[in-house]
């Protein structure tokens, strides 16, 4: 039955996807719409989310799709680090000096690329031109291989709280076979580390569907997993798009699990997580029940962004460095992929945004019905019509008689008042919101995308 709904789809952390951004939405539009946020036009209040994108890592993991330049030239960072000097007062001038900012991500890449002095100088850089407020969330994305305790004090030091481990896999073979080895002790002591130092969570990145891996070797990864007693994982389906991303073509497809056991793998592993306490939290995510990712679930206040689930607020995010995406009111615009084109805007003085999309009136309602799928497992019919003056059996008539084949698999409950999604139905919840992606054409079109399972 799961294989039957196993669909290529989007992981909408965002609505519209980024695959509908349109290069006419440009610096100007970006420069607008922080303009209107200035004026409080567009929910000028509220805290700021900031992510930054720092591209470099020093070897290619062979599954990895991320935007990423592959260096071992550490000098590198010096012209990066300049022109995100640039990047950040563009937007401090645009917004005004200290602005709060309640949420900062460092993501790549490996933010860890950049030493010690570096990152300091980063996070002092985003000191000096927002204000971010106590409690706010620091987080950074970690490769253990770029680090020891030592790194980790430092880190500590400088404001961080958050830390996530990319582990992947800790079966030997597969790490070889992706070209990426960290055995289970050096993960070990580094959380050890992190968590004396005082870390408040602590996240491991896995995925399943990697070559050489078997059920009984993914099995063992997340016993092993358990072991360390993370707060929060997140457990990601391999997506091998090879024609997209070119490190995959080093990948023997001969070598990948068959569907019929990548759904078996995430099945167990579904269930090893909940025999251990862990909380499913939803479509990859799990955390420990005193988690605020797990407490937001049940309090009905779990928002999503293009890092995935978050406790923070709908809140605007501003996107810095290559490829970055930001969100301010009803716009979304994305930075340069290409290093060069982005040095080469700001150098320039503007923005470097190379495409983006202003929402659409239709676009908002369907954002606020997809987002409440995958966030809650639940749309409240009152709820949007409230908010969108809006019948919703009426203006999703053709969408809720598309729900009813998986409404009849026992994957989602179709009331007169609410859609509910079920515990099954959390499998490919990506397929359910799927039905109210009104872009979403042609089955050409979502090949692009990776497989719900």
């Amino acid at each position: 039955m799961l294989r039957r709904f196993d669909v290529p789809g989007p992981r909408y952390t965002s609505y519209p996807t980024a695959d509908r951004f349109i290069e006419a939405f440009g610096a100007d539009a970006h420069a607008n719409a922080l303009r209107l946020r200035s004026e409080a036009s567009v929910g000028g209040g509220q805290p700021l989310s900031i992510y930054v994108h720092v591209p470099f890592c020093e070897s290619v993991c062979y599954y990895c799709a991320c935007n990423k330049v592959i260096t071992r030239r550490h000098e590198r960072a010096v012209p990066f680090l300049q022109a995100l000097a640039a990047e950040v007062a563009l937007h401090s001038d645009a917004l005004g000096r200290g602005q709060a900012v309640s949420q900062v991500h460092l993501g790549g890449g490996s933010p860890t690329f950049l030493n010690d002095e570096e990152l300091a100088q980063l996070m002092d850089l985003l000191r000096a031109h927002f204000r971010i407020v106590p409690g706010a969330e620091l987080s950074i994305e970690i490769d253990p291989r770029t680090v020891d305790a030592q790194r980790l004090a430092a880190l500590r030091g400088m404001g961080f709280n958050r830390l996530s481990f990319g582990v992947q896999d800790f079966d030997a073979r597969v790490q070889q076979a992706v070209h990426r080895v960290q055995p289970l002790e050096m993960v070990r002591g580094l959380m050890q580390s992190a968590r004396a130092l005082g870390f408040n969570s602590i996240n491991v990145d896995l995925i399943y569907g990697l070559p050489q891996q078997t059920q009984l070797s993914v099995a063992t990864t997340i016993a092993q997993v358990i072991e360390l007693q993370p707060d929060r994982i997140a457990l990601y389906a391999y997506a091998h798009l090879p024609a997209r991303f070119k490190p995959q073509r080093r990948i023997h497809a001969a070598e990948l699990p068959p569907a019929a056991d990548r759904v078996l793998m995430l099945e167990g592993a579904v269930a090893q997580f909940l025999d251990a306490g862990y909380v499913y939290i939803g479509m990859d995510h799990f955390a420990r029940p005193t988690d605020p990712l797990a407490i937001a679930k049940r309090q009905g206040r779990l928002h999503r962004n293009f890092q995935g689930y978050s406790t923070q607020p709908d809140c605007d995010l501003i996107g810095l460095g290559p490829s970055a995406i930001s969100r301010i009111g009803a716009s979304y615009s994305q930075n340069a992929k290409d290093l060069q084109g982005w040095y080469d805007a700001l150098a320039q003085g503007r923005f470097a945004v190379e495409r983006g999309l202003a929402l659409s009136r239709d676009d908002l309602l369907r954002r606020a019905v997809i987002m409440a799928l995958m966030c809650q497992g639940r749309l409240e019919f009152e709820s949007i019509e409230l908010s969108h003056l809006i019948s919703v059996p009426q203006h999703f008539r053709e969408e809720i008689s598309r729900l009813q084949p998986l409404a009849e698999a026992g994957l989602v409950e179709l009331g007169p008042d609410a859609i509910q999604i079920t515990p099954a139905g959390w499998y490919v919840v990506r397929a359910i919101a799927m039905v109210f992606d009104r872009h979403l054409q042609s089955d050409r079109q979502r090949e692009r995308f990776s497989r719900v399972i």
